[in-house]
This record gives structure tokens, C-alpha cells and sequence, in this order.
């Protein structure tokens, strides 16, 4: 007796069958094809928007490198325009002249040498500023420059770029403290501004002012501590030596506590003497003089 057609359920094999036979195969490849094309327009979609997000970081590196460059080429043409102003030097008036090249000094008035002596000059060494968009570069520079105020025992006011240098090099961090600011530490402590020095609260109220290591720096939590331009622990005595010539836009001639880099260029721009040296040439310079760096 023949079973019920309608009652019929076919065998897993049979369906299988059945499957292939109505196109089933060209069914899958067809779905197969379509999640490969959706596969790819998916990683295509994620690699473009990777490729613009590049786009727009390389855009921005570029327009801050732009405006720093910018802002150098203002520089260089401010100190242009005022060496132009300058007069050059005549046998009645006295004058510096800077070898860069032989890292020599010359004080000369009415063709005569008055003093001579080595110098450390620039680098040349280039940092990458945060960010890493732009960078700095420790040039002396050249042209013609004067002596627009002098110093007995001057401070040392480290630049931003001292605390990136000392950071790259012990491969620790920055932590940058304003006025006003409070950063809690680790251990339930803060550190912060009070009146004019950098202290640290602890969770019982009292306070400890922080003082520098020998390297100048502060380190916190594994990076180094950036004060205020303001505060102690931004300025130091003794780096520059004894007396200083500043002959503008950060630039000067001083002292140094290296006595061994006088003879290299090694400086981060400025003009370096022996503190000897840099004491006899303060009390012979008067503001004013014009200073010639070649």
C-alpha cells in the first residue's frame, strides 16, 4: 500500500536533493558572492576612513608646522630689520665680532683688539616639539645683533624645550601645572601653586614646598613636573655663570657652570665664556654695542 503523498516528509538526503535540483548551489555562490562584495566595500569603507582620518592628522601637523615656521620668519625679519637700523661700526665706537665657525670672540675698538677668547655656540641639534608637529633647532644665530641690557648673577629660566629634552632622555613623561590648577597624585596627595613656590598637599592637610634634583627637574608619577614660568622651581642661579649680555629675542652671551663645552657647539643658542671671561668682557661692554655674528 502506497504511503499518503500529502503525509510525504522527505528524508534529509532527499531535501538536499531537492535543494540542488531547483538551483540551489547557484543560490549559495550568488549569496556567497554578495557577502564577499559587502565584505570588501565594509573593509574598503574602514580603510578609506582610516586614510582621511591620516588625512586630517597630516593636515593639522602641517598647518601647526606651518604657523611655527611662520612665526620663525617673523622672528628672522624682526631681527633683520633691526640690524638694518643699526649702524655699522666705526673706529670710535667698540664692537663684538663671533666666528661661529672658529667659536671665537673679538671685543675690537679703532682697529685694535681689546680682548679675545673661545665660545660655545649652537648645536644645530633639532627636538621634536609635543606633538611632534614642529620642532626646535639650536642655532646661535647670525647677523647683527647689540646689547640691549646686562646682568650680574642671572637666573636660569629653563624654556619648554629643556623639560621635552630631559623627558626624552629618562623616557618618563610631562605633567604641565598652571596657576590655579591642582593634579591629585598616586597617593592621595595634590601638587599646586602657593604664592610663589610649587607644593605638595598631602591627605592631612599639611604641605611640602618641592624642590628641583641637581638636573633641575621635579618628577612625579613618572614624568617630570613642568612649573609655572613664575615659580622657584623655574628658576635657578649658577647654569649661566656669573654676569650675562642679552642681546635679545632669548638670546645672550654668559657664563656657564660647564667650563669643559667652551671650544664646542654645544649650547642651545646662546653664547657661552668661561665666567672669567664673561666678567672681564661685562664690565669693558656698554649697553648698546653692537655685536657681529658670522
Amino acid at each position: 500500500m502506497r504511503a499518503n503523498v500529502a503525509g510525504h516528509i522527505p528524508e534529509y538526503s532527499e531535501r538536499i536533493g531537492n535543494f540542488i535540483h531547483l538551483g540551489g548551489l547557484r543560490y549559495v555562490a550568488m549569496l556567497v558572492v554578495v557577502m564577499a562584495i559587502g565584505a570588501v566595500q565594509v573593509f574598503d569603507a574602514l580603510q578609506a576612513r582610516d586614510q582621511l582620518q591620516a588625512t586630517r592628522e597630516e593636515l593639522q601637523q602641517w598647518q601647526e608646522g606651518l604657523a611655527d615656521a611662520q612665526a620663525n620668519l617673523a622672528l628672522s625679519q624682526q631681527m633683520l630689520s633691526e640690524a638694518e637700523e643699526t649702524p655699522p661700526p666705526t673706529g670710535r665706537h667698540p664692537y663684538i665680532v663671533i666666528s661661529l665657525y672658529d667659536r671665537r670672540l673679538w671685543y675690537k675698538k679703532e682697529g685694535n683688539t681689546l680682548m679675545t677668547t673661545r665660545v660655545a655656540t649652537g648645536s644645530g641639534k633639532r627636538l621634536i616639539k609635543e606633538g611632534g608637529s614642529s620642532t626646535w633647532k639650536f642655532d646661535t644665530p647670525r647677523g647683527r645683533l647689540s646689547v640691549v641690557s646686562k646682568e650680574e648673577n642671572p637666573l636660569w629660566v629653563p624654556p619648554d624645550w629643556f623639560y621635552v629634552e630631559q623627558a626624552r632622555k629618562k623616557h618618563l613623561g610631562l605633567m604641565h601645572l598652571q596657576h590655579g590648577q591642582t593634579i591629585p597624585l598616586g597617593d592621595g596627595s595634590a601638587v599646586k601653586v602657593a604664592g610663589a613656590d610649587v607644593v605638595r598637599v598631602y591627605p592631612d592637610g599639611h604641605t611640602r614646598v618641592l624642590r628641583a634634583t641637581e638636573e633641575h627637574h621635579i618628577i612625579l608619577n613618572g614624568r617630570i613636573l613642568v612649573p609655572p614660568m613664575e615659580t622657584n622651581q623655574r628658576r635657578f642661579d649658577k647654569v649661566l655663570g656669573t654676569h650675562r649680555l642679552n642681546l635679545g629675542h632669548g638670546y645672550g652671551l654668559h657664563g656657564t657652570n660647564q667650563p669643559d663645552s667652551v671650544g664646542r657647539a654645544v649650547s642651545h643658542g646662546c653664547v657661552r665664556l668661561h665666567n672669567e671671561d664673561i666678567a672681564k668682557l661685562y664690565q669693558m661692554v656698554p649697553i648698546g654695542t653692537p655685536v657681529y655674528l658670522y
